[in-house]
């Protein structure tokens, strides 16, 4: 038979296994979750900064919303947006930025832009090259830098 104390020592030594148990769970679900809410602070900034297409897609699409019959490409057309997008940025008037790039870049306000960003001639005969390739056809008029 039982002592007991000994049967109240058997007694205590399971629940102190069990006690540890619940503690040896209880730390890891608790480190599991700190584990889950760091990963997730720090996953969450580097995937909002990760770049996305959708940006591409966009100006994909203002290709073909500007009607170019041309090819499109990527450097060329970012290219000539940014100089509506400086001419815009300077007068802060969205007529101009519109009639800017009215007839893919072919309107006369993008040679006037070209103007008052003062863009060197070197680069307006490449700027003319780019707008017949993205265009598909040639200028309806010539855009020159006079100062």
């Amino acid at each position: 038979m039982w002592h007991p104390l000994a049967r109240d020592l058997a007694t205590l030594l399971q629940e102190a296994v069990q006690y540890t148990r619940n503690l040896v769970v209880s730390k890891m679900c608790s480190r599991n979750i700190k584990i889950s809410v760091v990963l997730f602070l720090v996953l969450i900034p580097l995937i909002t900064a990760l770049p996305h297409n959708n940006h591409n897609l966009s100006k994909r699409s203002n290709f073909f919303d500007l009607e170019c019959k041309g090819i499109f490409n990527k450097t060329m057309f970012f290219r000539l947006d940014r100089i509506c997008e400086d001419c815009y940025q300077l007068f802060r008037e969205t007529s101009i930025h519109r009639l800017c790039k009215q007839n893919c870049f072919t309107h006369e306000t993008f040679g006037e832009c070209l103007k008052v960003l003062m863009i060197p001639e070197e680069e307006v005969s490449q700027l003319q090259y780019f707008v017949k390739v993205i265009n598909g056809s040639p200028m309806p008029f010539a855009f020159t830098n006079m100062q």
